[in-house]
């Protein structure tokens, strides 16, 4: 995913910021909900129905967001 997209990005719950995970699969997770939104196809599925519970302190470290040019 384009990371000047990912900036752009708020979690749709509470319009705090997302991080992006790499794992198993992506995903965007906001850290304040604790919640995980799946990248599917390149596509954020920004739906509360979509997103999985996430841990911050027991997940893997997240991926830093390379700078926008």
């Amino acid at each position: 995913m384009d990371p000047r997209l990912i900036e752009m990005l708020v979690c749709p719950l509470c319009k705090g910021p997302l991080t992006l995970l790499r794992g198993d699969e992506l995903a965007l997770a906001c850290r304040a909900d604790r919640l995980a939104f799946p990248i599917r196809d390149g596509i954020p599925l920004m739906l509360e129905n979509e997103a999985k519970p996430w841990d911050p302190e027991a997940a893997s470290a997240p991926v830093p967001l390379a700078p926008a040019e």
